[in-house]
């Protein structure tokens, strides 16, 4: 996955090393000196088969990128996570709107 100007935003060059966690439904990635991925020589962003399946990300499924620079952290958000969120504030607003 190509996430080049978040990358450059983390400060996380081609070849740096990195750790990918799965962490309540996201991966969670940050930089780590012996981490077993790291970034491709074109920037690219490695996310292993098997944490994309503890995440219910299928290949080629939209994700959604957070880089949190403050914490050298860049989590991926799978697109169902997303809507169910998005979902859960709509009802919140609605609500609110209607005096609840």
């Amino acid at each position: 996955m190509s996430a080049q100007h978040l990358l450059r935003a983390l400060d996380w060059p081609p070849h740096h090393r990195l750790d990918i966690q799965p962490r309540h439904g996201m991966l969670a990635v940050c930089s780590a000196s012996n981490g077993r991925h790291q970034v491709g020589s074109r920037g690219d962003l490695p996310l292993p088969a098997n944490a994309r399946q503890l995440c219910r990300i299928e290949p080629g499924q939209p994700v959604l990128l957070a880089a949190i620079v403050t914490h050298d952290l860049l989590v991926v958000h799978p697109v169902s996570t997303v809507a169910r969120l998005l979902a859960d504030l709509h009802t919140h607003l609605a609500g609110v709107r209607d005096g609840h």
